[in-house]
């Protein structure tokens, strides 16, 4: 079966005045719909490949043929990214999590405003298109880290499980080059409650993003 674009959780519009809503229409209804189209298109002649989750092919990027393997990467890295991203976002949101996430960001972090601070500026730094990821890295320990393009920290065994899109096309319409206030802004729709159910999958190693 091919994948298919995940429905939104909340209208349009919900997001306001953080993320408006041409950008979302454009963001989800244009790019990610895109990224799903061609998804679908790289994996055409791999019914093998097709049946997998789109977790499973970005884990496993060197077993994907070389010929698609750049189409897979991109697209594949388009979809997971986006449908995890809409997940942890909600109208009427913010705040800071709590328990377990909460108690060990201030542990790896010092503070939450610290983690706030760091996660903000690695995002800044991230030359070009990409993203930034909170991530369950591979000793076990919080780390904030940035990627290129559509590439997910799954494909280097991290386990992302927060993180923020920081393409151009995720803020240009609002924020124009002002990307420093789209991730400031950011943070008062953060769905704290989806965040922490990523965190136990992460912790577990057995993360869903793509419904």
């Amino acid at each position: 079966m091919a994948y298919q674009l995940p429905p939104l959780p909340y209208a349009l519009d919900a997001l306001e005045p953080h993320i408006n809503t041409m950008t979302m229409d454009c963001h989800y209804n244009g790019h990610h719909k895109a990224y799903v189209q061609n998804l679908n298109k790289a994996l055409a002649d791999y019914p093998d490949l097709q049946r997998k989750r789109p977790e499973e092919l970005l884990i496993s990027l060197d077993s994907i043929p070389q010929n698609i393997r750049t189409a897979v990467r991109n697209n594949g890295g388009g979809h997971v990214n986006h449908s995890f991203f809409w997940r942890i976002m909600a109208p009427n949101a913010g705040g800071k999590p709590t328990g377990k996430l909460y108690q060990d960001i201030l542990s790896q972090f010092g503070s939450f405003e610290a983690f706030q601070e760091k996660f903000e500026a690695t995002g800044l730094a991230r030359f070009g298109s990409g993203w930034v990821w909170l991530v369950v890295n591979k000793e076990g320990k919080l780390e904030i880290l940035s990627t290129p393009n559509q590439d997910n920290p799954l494909s280097d065994g991290n386990q992302p499980f927060f993180g923020c899109d920081v393409w151009e096309h995720a803020y240009y319409l609002k924020y124009q080059f002002r990307r420093g206030e789209w991730l400031k802004a950011f943070w008062n729709v953060v769905n704290w409650q989806a965040v922490e159910e990523f965190y136990s999958q992460a912790v577990a190693k057995n993360l869903s993003f793509c419904p």
